[in-house]
């Protein structure tokens, strides 16, 4: 899947890259696993393939989480992807008083803004409820996806969604990874928008049935903490025509949601 505001932000002393400087966390020596434009400097950046959702192409929840996370916290925010963002190429994000933008060159990829959108997620389930198969273990049009494919622990989310008993609705048990943190005491937004992404989608996926993220609303309402394991629910809530609708949320062990999104898939040929 291609696909992920709220109390969240890129951890502050992740090493990064700006325009070709490298700035690494003080005492030391940074990793750079990815590249990303400075969260106080918007400007020019690079992501990397490990966050890939279909081969080259950016996952979809989480440049859209990054875009989002540019924007006041504790905010509804709705992203549209106008266009696939590409891996390992320079892009440009622009922030605006109640917007933010990424362009590849002047084409226009990603458009957020805040939004006042009622999210209503399917309500939480016992996770002891929570068994079956993985339809992406039999075909899964993405398997190298950053979210939900076959990834190697901690270097990808590893998000995978089985059937409930409760019709149109899939949940998943999500173990967060410290990896996928670094060293940051909570998780990105990038990778909470990602985990609210994908699972949307699974929802209408059938045996070759392709679908790519159009647009995701979301809010987080507190931080994820990495060792934790995490309730996803996605429930479909509807079709009309190519465009697939659905809604997550993603719940602590206590019950309490602690994200929720609403998504617009639209079917591809396979």
């Amino acid at each position: 899947m291609s696909g992920c505001v709220g109390a969240l932000s890129i951890p502050k002393n992740r090493g990064f890259s700006v325009n070709g400087r490298d700035r690494a966390t003080k005492g030391r020596q940074a990793i750079v696993k990815y590249v990303l434009s400075d969260i106080r400097h918007p400007g020019a950046m690079k992501i990397s393939d490990q966050f890939r959702g279909p081969d080259g192409r950016a996952n979809g929840g989480w440049i859209a989480g990054h875009a989002a996370s540019y924007l006041p916290p504790g905010t509804t925010v709705e992203v549209t992807l106008r266009a696939a963002t590409p891996l390992d190429t320079e892009v440009r994000l622009e922030k605006h008083p109640s917007a933010v933008h990424v362009y590849d060159g002047d084409q226009l990829l990603v458009e957020a803004r805040p939004v006042d959108t009622v999210l209503e997620p399917p309500p939480m389930i016992d996770p002891g409820r929570i068994r079956g198969a993985f339809p992406g273990e039999r075909s899964h049009p993405f398997p190298g996806c950053f979210v939900c494919g076959h990834r190697e622990p901690g270097d990808g989310l590893r998000v995978h969604p089985v059937p409930t008993d409760r019709p149109g609705e899939l949940a998943a048990l999500w173990y967060a990874h410290p990896a996928l943190a670094e060293w940051s005491a909570t998780l990105p937004l990038t990778h909470v928008w990602g985990a609210l992404d994908c699972p949307t989608g699974w929802v209408h996926l059938v045996a070759g049935r392709v679908a790519l993220l159009g647009r995701l609303t979301a809010r987080v309402y507190g931080s994820l903490f990495p060792g934790t394991t995490y309730t996803i629910v996605a429930r479909s809530e509807g079709t009309e025509r190519r465009k697939l609708y659905g809604s997550a949320g993603i719940y602590e062990p206590s019950g309490r949601l602690v994200a929720a999104s609403h998504a617009t898939w639209i079917a591809v040929d396979a």
